[in-house]
């Protein structure tokens, strides 16, 4: 299979996460500032490659498996590898991660019973405020200073907005996916 550029952008971002937990995890002067870059050009990548795929119509089976599977390993990695260092509670990364794998099960019911479920405007708040979040609390205090005190209430409203978009996924559309059991 030949790689049209959306989808190497999609493959170069799962490839950047082991360098950026090993960034994340490792003390060394500056890993703020290469964790924050790494981070952040695997997030624009996660923009750049949906744009290019809808503007050339390159819209392919792959793409669409990989790239949310991508997004969710990235941030996943992110958290856990702040939980690690202990910037970011256990318990809101839990939940975090645990509402990516939940939406993620529910779309694969919906799409075995043959119903496409598109993001919502709360999910994609809910990215965007990760994605956010997750710069700030890399750069963290020292790179920051005050700005540093808006990453915990990122940090919340990532939280409530994770949960808020999990539960429209499932009154919204869990009659419908869920209607039948078979």
């Amino acid at each position: 299979m030949k790689l049209n550029v959306p989808n190497f952008l999609t493959v170069l971002r799962i490839f950047a996460i082991p360098a950026l937990v090993v960034v994340l995890v490792t003390d060394f002067r500056g890993w703020e500032i290469v964790g924050f870059a790494l981070f952040l050009i695997a997030s624009l990548t996660d923009m750049l490659d949906g744009f290019l795929a809808r503007k050339k119509q390159q819209i392919t089976v792959f793409g669409q498996l990989l790239d949310p599977m991508a997004d969710k390993l990235l941030i996943a990695s992110a958290l856990i590898c702040l939980v690690e260092r202990r910037i970011v509670p256990a318990w809101m990364a839990v939940i975090i991660i645990g509402r990516e794998i939940a939406v993620t099960g529910f779309r694969a019911i919906a799409s075995s019973r043959g119903h496409h479920i598109p993001a919502s405007a709360l999910g994609k708040l809910k990215m965007t405020l990760e994605t956010v979040t997750l710069c700030l609390l890399i750069l963290g205090p020292v790179n920051l200073g005050m700005l540093h005190l808006l990453a915990p209430l990122g940090l919340w409203l990532t939280v409530i907005v994770a949960v808020a978009s999990a539960a429209e996924y499932y009154f919204r559309f869990g009659p419908t996916v869920l209607a039948k059991d078979p």
